[in-house]
């Protein structure tokens, strides 16, 4: 399997999951439009790798939540680099919130950073693979999306709402030819930190709640986009795809496999 000349947008390059997918993207030969918030800086050894492929890369930094700002620039990289091969609307903001007392400005901001940006990406990044015919969409989500977290619900509400826009997508741009899909990533290393509950015992000894005890990896989840940007994933579409060793379904901690 390999992509070459196939140009991918990576929503989040500066992220650890942004770059392992720069890396391993960059081995099948895919040109890149890397929306990066640090300019560029916190990449710098991803877009190495890049040019020392002979490969192209791209590099802004925009606010996804804003459509001219989306438009304007695919605009820009359809003329230096060509139109979205592949779409992987990475974008994974957290912030500690609860029902009793969330505020309504941070509610807003976690829909916003999280689904907004993933229904305004796919809306004009869907109209050059309309006129293609083809593409592939690739919503990287959580399995909070099924599963409250007990300390971030507005999280969970996003990651929910690209559940069900993934759907609608799938069903409408999957006409043209266009593949859109949902990774749902189990716990990685350093959850338990990021999903601290006073209320839910998720995360408490959660390596040992994966049934062999091996917690997913970014390397994993770039192996996972790298198979569904292929033509060999062209039947999968409108499908959720957990990738978490079998995190959820622990239930009794007694059986776990804990030295």
């Amino acid at each position: 399997m390999r992509l070459p000349n196939q140009i991918v947008f990576i929503t989040d390059s500066d992220s650890d999951s942004g770059k392992a997918m720069i890396s391993r993207l960059t081995e099948s030969g895919a040109h890149f439009i890397l929306n990066s918030y640090s300019g560029g800086s916190a990449i710098g050894a991803e877009l190495k790798l890049v040019q020392d492929a002979g490969l192209q890369a791209i590099v802004v930094s925009i606010d996804l939540c804003k459509s001219t700002e989306v438009s304007d620039m695919l605009l820009f990289a359809e003329q230096q680099l060509g139109t979205v091969d592949i779409l992987v609307h990475n974008n994974k903001e957290i912030f500690p919130s609860t029902i009793e007392d969330g505020e309504e400005e941070l509610f807003q901001q976690s829909i916003a950073l999280n689904a907004k940006s993933a229904f305004i990406c796919t809306q004009a990044v869907g109209k050059q693979m309309m006129i293609k015919q083809a593409g592939k969409i690739i919503y990287v989500s959580s399995i909070h999306a099924e599963k409250p977290t007990g300390s971030a619900f507005t999280y969970s509400i996003a990651k929910g709402a690209v559940k069900m826009l993934s759907k609608e997508a799938a069903l409408v741009l999957g006409r043209y030819g266009i593949s859109v899909n949902t990774i749902e990533v189990g716990a990685v290393a350093g959850d338990d930190e990021l999903f601290h509950s006073n209320l839910s015992t998720l995360y408490n000894d959660y390596e040992f709640k994966v049934p062999n005890a091996v917690l997913c990896s970014y390397e994993d989840l770039a192996e996972l986009v790298y198979f569904l940007s292929s033509e060999e994933a062209r039947l999968i579409n409108g499908t959720d795809i957990r990738l978490d060793g079998g995190f959820l379904l622990h239930y009794m901690n007694f059986k776990m496999k804990k030295p």
